[in-house]
């Protein structure tokens, strides 16, 4: 059995930082790409950022130049540094990754629980 799963959230003022982290554990033989995504009341979930396996990243224009994402191969983990952050950037951020668990012959993508991030004004 699989499971990614995500610490890191909490509340904090409006310019401050938090880090996130997503570990993946169990049966797994391979991780592709990893990333974040979060949905804030109301809202459909967006992506945050994504990481590939050699390590090529994607940003969302709202967070570029703000959070930094980055990864552990051979923990099978990845981290969301959220720098300078503004009260719009509250949402549940869910980490992401698409693996192929042992024994198994398909990819595909999991998703953690959920960490929630709170920036007050």
């Amino acid at each position: 059995q699989v499971q990614l799963v995500e610490s890191g959230g909490g509340l904090v003022q409006a310019g401050g930082s938090l880090r996130l982290s997503c570990a993946a554990s169990g049966s797994i033989f391979s991780v592709n790409a990893m990333g974040w995504y979060r949905q804030a009341p109301g809202k459909q979930r967006e992506l945050v950022a994504a990481i590939t396996r050699g390590d090529s990243t994607n940003y969302s224009d709202s967070v570029k130049g703000r959070f930094t994402i980055s990864r552990d191969n051979a923990k099978n983990t990845v981290y969301l540094q959220m720098n300078s952050l503004k009260p719009e950037d509250t949402a549940v951020y869910y980490c992401n990754a698409r693996l192929l668990p042992t024994g198994r012959m398909k990819w595909d993508d999991y998703w953690g629980q959920g960490t929630q991030v709170t920036v007050s004004s």
